[in-house]
């Protein structure tokens, strides 16, 4: 027998073959939060920037947007309903509790991650930029929301994950992008938030697709209209264009030059670089667990 044909077996047999990937991963979510903790807390420089985009929010986002904005803002606690009645029905319905346990784990593991970051691991050093003197990385309000959403894309088939993702992430980018909209979060909490939630779903995937094996199955991308790979490719797309124009804004304003003082410049291109940035982040993360994760789904050989 070949390695490919090997491989092919090893797929057709068992779900999450390779679970190291999901732990690795789980490891570079961790690292990249440490990452951005730094860059954007215990440095002048990303503390300028932050704290330039959340100021420079207020004036881009005006007072006739706010019916707007304040819908947007409820999407944390709409989603918390919208998962526990998705739970709920493939509990009742398709009788996987194990499933609906872990995903719960996952929903309290993350939000318990952030809070234990925010308000007793992490502290916000004094660097000489105008802001507030407390923490607020990682936002609590973005990763109610994006792990509610998570929780949803882990109890479903793999045939309605990428459509799960495509909507789970677009659900999630929109809920961290009204908490910097609504100025009660920096750009740098966003993306912290996505990262605490992008771990645990690694972490709870692995547990659900082994200890779910029969139901983590199907027969690739295109097997039906839920599981196309233009889900995919609608996530790898505002990914991949929201990072590379978050990093050239912000290597613009740092070559000509920012405003003396934060939320003061002409032009707010921090507000945009870090809009730009949630917009990256999450989606791309968004693009690599639904790869992920139809790859590692067992395949049908029937």
């Amino acid at each position: 027998m070949s390695p490919q044909q090997s491989s092919t077996v090893a797929r057709s047999r068992t779900a999450a073959r390779s679970p190291a990937l999901f732990v690795l991963g789980a490891i570079a979510c961790a690292a990249a939060l440490g990452w951005t903790y730094w860059a954007f807390v215990r440095t002048t420089t990303g503390q300028f920037a932050d704290e330039s985009a959340w100021r420079e929010a207020g004036i881009a986002a005006p007072d006739s947007q706010r019916p707007i904005l304040q819908f947007l803002d409820s999407l944390p606690l709409i989603s918390v309903f919208i998962a526990a009645a998705v739970i709920l029905f493939v509990t009742i319905g398709r009788r996987r509790w194990a499933a609906a346990a872990i995903a719960l784990g996952t929903i309290a593991g993350a939000n318990l991650t952030t809070q234990l970051l925010k308000n007793l691991l992490l502290d916000r050093p004094d660097r000489g930029v105008p802001t507030l003197d407390f923490n607020s990385l990682p936002s609590g309000h973005t990763t109610l929301a994006a792990s509610a959403a998570a929780a949803i894309f882990l109890v479903v088939t793999p045939r309605w994950r990428p459509l799960a993702a495509a909507a789970g992430g677009t659900y999630s980018v929109l809920a961290g992008a009204a908490t910097f909209l609504n100025l009660w979060h920096r750009p740098a909490d966003v993306v912290a938030a996505f990262l605490v939630v992008a771990a645990w779903t690694l972490l709870g995937g692995v547990l659900i697709m082994r200890t779910g094996n029969p139901w983590n199955v199907w027969s690739g991308f295109g097997e039906h209209w839920a599981a196309s790979r233009t889900w995919l490719v609608l996530c790898w797309v505002p990914g991949a264009l929201g990072l590379v124009l978050s990093l050239g804004l912000y290597f613009y304003v740092q070559s000509i030059g920012p405003a003396p003082v934060p939320g003061t410049a002409s032009i707010p291109l921090f507000f945009w670089s870090g809009l730009s940035l949630i917009v990256g982040v999450g989606f791309t993360l968004t693009a690599v667990a639904s790869w992920l994760f139809g790859a590692q789904a067992r395949l049908r050989t029937v």
